[in-house]
C-alpha cells in the first residue's frame, strides 16, 4: 500500500463514547476514509459486505452476535476484506479464536492512533498484527491446542532467510520490524514472504506459522 493510497474502512463498535474516539483518531489521516459504522453484530455483517470495505476495526464484545462471529460470516461471504479485531481484551484464547475466525490481527483498544494506523497498513500489506506483548502468550496457547510435534520437519524447503523472517514474524514483529531487524528492506521481507507463502501453500502469516509451529520449525 502507497502512503498516499485511500483505504476505505469500516467501524463496529457498540459503545458511543468508544466509537467517537475512534472515529476522531481514523479523522488524524488523510488517506483513510470511514465508509460506515455498526453498533451492533448482525448489521455489521449486512453492511461490511455490502459496502467491501479494504479494513474493518472489529470490536469483539457486541449486542447480538459477537465480533468473532461477524468475522466468521464475513469471511464465509468475501474475502476481500480484511479484518482487524480492536478490543479491550488481551486474553491468547480470544485472539486465537478471532485469527481462527479469519481475523487479519489483533490490538488492544489502548493503543493511539498511529499503531492503529500502522496496523491497517500492515493488513494491508499481507502482514498479520499480534501484538508483541501477546504473541508468544498466543503461539503458547495453539500449542496447548494443537499439541507439539513429533518431530522438526522442513517439508516446503524453505531457506534459511525464509526460516529466520518466519520465526520474527511468531514473535509479533510487523514486516517492517522485521526488516530493522534482518537489515533488510521493508518490501524484501515482503518479498521473502511470499514465496515462503507460495511454497507452504498459505495466504497469511498466521497460516504459515501455524504450519512451522506442526513441522517444530519455529521455537517460542
Amino acid at each position: 500500500m502507497s502512503d498516499d493510497a485511500q483505504v476505505r474502512v469500516y467501524v463496529v463498535e457498540d459503545q458511543a463514547p468508544l466509537l467517537k474516539n475512534l472515529l476522531k483518531a481514523l479523522s488524524l489521516f488523510p488517506e483513510l476514509t470511514v465508509v460506515g459504522t455498526a453498533q451492533e453484530g448482525e448489521a455489521a455483517v449486512a453492511e461490511i459486505v455490502e459496502l467491501q470495505p479494504q479494513v474493518v476495526l472489529m470490536d469483539l464484545e457486541l449486542p447480538g452476535i459477537d465480533g468473532i462471529e461477524v468475522t466468521r460470516r464475513v469471511r464465509a461471504r468475501t474475502t476481500a476484506v480484511e479484518i482487524l479485531v480492536l478490543t479491550s481484551f488481551d486474553d491468547e484464547v480470544k485472539v486465537y479464536e478471532a485469527v481462527k475466525a479469519g481475523a487479519a490481527g489483533y490490538l488492544v483498544k489502548r493503543v493511539g492512533p498511529e499503531k492503529i494506523r500502522s496496523a491497517i497498513r500492515e493488513v494491508l500489506d499481507g502482514g498479520t498484527v499480534i501484538e508483541a506483548v501477546i504473541a508468544k502468550r498466543f503461539w503458547n496457547y495453539f500449542h496447548s491446542v494443537q499439541g507439539k510435534p513429533q518431530q522438526t520437519t522442513n517439508p516446503w524447503g524453505l531457506n534459511e532467510k525464509e526460516l529466520d523472517v518466519l520465526r520474527y514474524v511468531a514473535k509479533g514483529l510487523s514486516n517492517a520490524e522485521v526488516g530493522e531487524v534482518m537489515a533488510m528492506e521493508r518490501r524484501t521481507v515482503r518479498t521473502h514472504l511470499s514465496h515462503l507463502y507460495k511454497k507452504m501453500g498459505v495466504n497469511s502469516h498466521v497460516e504459515a506459522v501455524v504450519l512451522a509451529l506442526k513441522a517444530g520449525l519455529v521455537e517460542l
